[in-house]
């Protein structure tokens, strides 16, 4: 039987799954990721792997574990692994898209709305008994209802959080590679250059996929194009951001508000200048965090480890390896 090593201890019933036939499971005992040193050296022994998206799966890391026939990402995104390397050397690697969307929506959707009306500063300021009385000026927010929204990045999460715009009656633009025009014609949506989006929506989402093209696609230029007053909402990657970019536009006051459950690195450090900010969310990387759907992403990649290990395809690779180990 193969011997499997988990990153982290993982919700639901994965690694009891894995156990039910017959393999070893070996987890990583720490909150923290293992370092380098212990990933390579686990991988080295191991047949198969399930990892998350902080654990930097490197070529030699690959090259040098002989027996390894799968890393199976508990994520959609994999910028933490060189697909092509691990074809290359046989090893397949794999995703678990089509779980966490309606998850990460609902996530983007609570950001948009805690900047919108404030709740986060509110509350803080609240705590820190800065509560005296009712003000008609105090803590001002501005509506989302009739707002207008645009989405950077149209797949399954963007289409996700465009649905829940219907229910606010908000005006959907969206910038995307490629058209969608059954969604534009369902939802009302319109598809729009990036900075004819950046100038006029209210609240921007970003949904895109880290890739070389998307890695800070939105720089000094694209701040510099954003609509005066407009909230920002990250729960992509945090390298799609310029975050020097993003600083100066929240101290210029062109931006209202930043919401952001990604941070370039993460965690971010504490003296970084956007802890500075009242009006900057920032979250733990929690977007996909509800029960449910974190069991049913570690379930989806035991299943991928399983099919591999039984020498058939994996359900949803984002690699082929032409000659894949046995």
């Amino acid at each position: 039987m193969a011997r499997i090593f988990l990153t982290r201890t993982l919700p639901g019933k994965a690694a009891s799954l894995l156990e039910s036939e017959g393999h070893t499971v070996e987890t990583w005992p720490g909150e923290l990721p293992p370092p380098a040193p212990d990933l390579a050296a686990a991988l080295a022994r191991s047949d198969a792997a399930i990892t998350t998206v902080v654990d930097r799966i490197t070529p030699d890391m690959l090259a040098a574990a002989p027996g390894l026939r799968i890393v199976a990402n508990m994520a959609v995104g994999y910028d933490n692994i060189d697909p092509a390397a691990a074809a290359g050397l046989g090893i397949w690697v794999t995703n678990t898209p089509g779980i966490l969307a309606e998850t990460t929506a609902d996530m983007a959707w609570a950001l948009l709305m805690a900047a919108a009306r404030r709740v986060v500063e509110s509350d803080r300021d609240t705590r820190a008994g800065g509560w005296k009385t009712w003000s008609p000026t105090g803590y001002l927010g501005i509506d989302v209802y009739g707002a207008t929204l645009g989405i950077i990045g149209l797949g399954e999460i963007g289409e996700a959080v465009a649905r829940r715009a219907r229910g606010f009656s908000m005006r959907t633009i969206y910038h995307s590679r490629t058209p969608k025009p059954a969604l534009e014609a369902e939802l009302g949506l319109a598809r729009l250059p990036l900075h004819d989006l950046l100038e006029q929506a209210d609240f921007i989402s970003l949904h895109v996929p880290l890739t070389p093209e998307t890695r800070r696609l939105l720089g000094p230029a694209e701040f510099a194009r954003i609509k005066p007053g407009a909230i920002l909402i990250n729960t992509s990657r945090g390298q799609v951001i310029d975050q020097d970019a993003l600083v100066a536009a929240l101290r210029s006051g062109r931006l209202r508000a930043a919401a952001l459950d990604v941070t370039d690195p993460e965690p971010l450090p504490l003296e970084h200048p956007l802890f500075g900010f009242p009006n900057v969310i920032i979250t733990p990387h929690i977007a996909s965090a509800s029960e449910a759907t974190r069991a049913r992403m570690a379930e989806a990649a035991a299943l991928n480890v399983l099919a591999v290990l039984a020498d058939r395809e994996p359900p949803t690779p984002v690699n082929r390896p032409a000659k894949p180990r046995s």
